[in-house]
């Protein structure tokens, strides 16, 4: 069985925390205090960060990347498009989510940083980066189109707290708000929520 190593207010553990809802497979959650981490979380994440997912012998860390490992070892319904050309878009799509957006989000959950300039750049930042998806989502149900993904995964936690950020996004945006409130329907979903993670959205 698969063991989950998860930050009950962390958004990249709730990535993994949705994808594993969505397999609807047999699996466990260990929350971790992100505070105040027993040891064996350096040992086994040399970062000293979660998530962590141990399998027997493996041990992965990097929400993406156990996302995908989730994904192809039980592939229904599957989350990476299937085209080895959509794949490999989707992986740059991820990557430019983590530069362009999730390098914000590490300044916003940074609990050692105080409040001030670089957290309102990284506001900005992100209410600019999540604009620029409302053309794209006035036309699709989904970021790829029709069929829910890995994108979705890895966008939907960041969505989730714009209220508990300080981000409020323009009028211009509202097929993001829209988009966001398609993917919070999702039963697994809301399954993945935590109680410190249901009390950050109004």
């Amino acid at each position: 069985m698969m063991l989950l190593y998860s930050g009950t207010t962390c958004p990249f553990s709730q990535r993994c925390r949705f994808v594993l809802f969505e397999k609807g497979m047999d699996f466990e959650i260990k929350d971790i205090d992100l505070y105040n981490k027993p040891d064996d979380i350096s040992t086994m994440n040399p970062y000293g960060q979660v998530p962590i997912l141990v399998e027997r012998d493996l041990v992965l860390y990097e929400s993406n990347i156990i996302n995908e490992y989730i994904d192809e070892r039980f592939p229904h319904p599957q989350l990476m498009p299937a085209d080895p050309i959509m794949r490999a878009r989707t992986r740059l799509f991820l990557f430019n989510f983590e530069k362009e957006l999730f390098r914000h989000v590490h300044v916003l959950e940074d609990r050692t940083l105080s409040e001030g300039k670089e957290h309102e750049i990284a506001r900005q930042q992100i209410r600019e980066r999540l604009a620029q998806l409302a053309p794209m989502l006035s036309k699709n149900k989904y970021l790829l189109g029709e069929d829910f993904t890995m994108l979705d995964v890895s966008l939907a936690p960041l969505l989730w707290r714009l209220d508990h950020y300080g981000i409020e996004l323009p009028r211009s945006a509202a097929p993001v708000q829209k988009y966001a409130e398609r993917v919070f329907s999702r039963p697994a979903y809301i399954d993945a929520l935590t109680p410190s993670e249901k009390v950050m959205r109004r």
